[in-house]
C-alpha cells in the first residue's frame, strides 16, 4: 500500500483534495478530525487541555472553547507549543493505526490530511508527501473569508505555520488550488493514475 501524507497550509485546499480522493474511492483521514476527537469531553487529552489553560477553555457543555482556546495559543508561541504537545502525539497515533488498519484491508492507496505535517517532524510513516498550494494572496483571502477574520488575525493564524513555499520545496508532488475546483479535481486525478502506475511497475 502507498501511504500518502497530504499537507500544506491554511485554506490551500487540502480539505478539498482529500474529499476528492474519497471521492474517487480511496480511504482517507483527517487529521483536524482525529484532533477534535483526542480532545472531546471525557477523554483524557480534554482533561490535559483544561489543567493546562484552566476554566477559560472550557464551554458551558463542558468542551473545550475553541474559539478562547485559539485567541490564546495563537497569540503565545510558548501556549501553541504546550497544546501541540498534548494534541500530536495522540493524533499521530491514531494515523498510524488507521494506517496499519487499511493496509490489512487491502487498499493500494491511503491518504492521510495533516496540515502540520512539516512542523511536527512527523514524515513517517508516509511512502510520499503531497502539498496542496495556492499564492499567498489567495490563502490570505480564504481565512478571512472563510473565518470571519481580520486581515491580522488571518495573518497570525498563516504565520503560525510554515510558509508554504517551504513546504512546496519539500514536497514529493504538489497541487496547486488556485484555479478552478475542476482545475483542482484534473490534477488530483491526474495524481492518482501517476501513483497507480507507480505502484504497478
Amino acid at each position: 500500500m502507498l501511504s500518502v501524507g497530504l499537507t500544506g497550509g491554511i485554506a490551500t485546499g487540502k480539505s478539498y483534495v482529500r474529499r476528492h480522493v474519497e471521492a474517487r474511492g480511496f480511504p482517507t483521514i483527517d487529521a483536524d478530525t482525529v484532533a477534535r476527537e483526542v480532545v472531546a469531553p471525557g477523554t483524557a487529552g480534554c482533561a490535559a487541555v483544561v489543567a493546562r489553560f484552566g476554566q477559560p477553555v472550557v464551554d458551558a457543555q463542558g468542551g473545550l472553547d475553541r474559539a478562547a482556546l485559539g485567541a490564546i495559543v495563537f497569540a503565545d508561541a510558548g501556549a501553541r507549543r504546550d497544546l501541540e504537545a498534548i494534541v500530536h502525539p495522540a493524533v499521530h497515533a491514531t494515523i498510524v493505526s488507521w494506517l496499519e488498519r487499511t493496509r490489512d484491508e487491502g487498499s493500494w492507496l491511503a491518504v492521510a490530511d495533516i496540515p502540520l505535517l512539516f512542523e511536527t517532524g512527523r514524515r513517517y510513516p508516509f511512502d510520499l508527501i503531497v502539498v496542496a498550494a495556492c499564492a499567498p494572496e489567495v490563502q490570505l483571502a480564504r481565512v478571512m473569508a472563510r473565518d470571519g477574520l481580520t486581515e491580522a488575525a488571518a495573518r497570525q493564524r498563516i504565520e503560525a505555520q510554515w510558509p508554504i513555499d517551504e513546504k512546496v520545496r519539500l514536497a514529493d508532488y504538489v497541487i496547486r488550488t488556485d484555479r478552478s475546483f475542476e482545475d483542482t479535481d484534473r490534477q488530483v486525478d491526474d495524481l492518482i493514475e501517476t501513483l497507480r502506475a507507480r505502484v504497478s511497475s
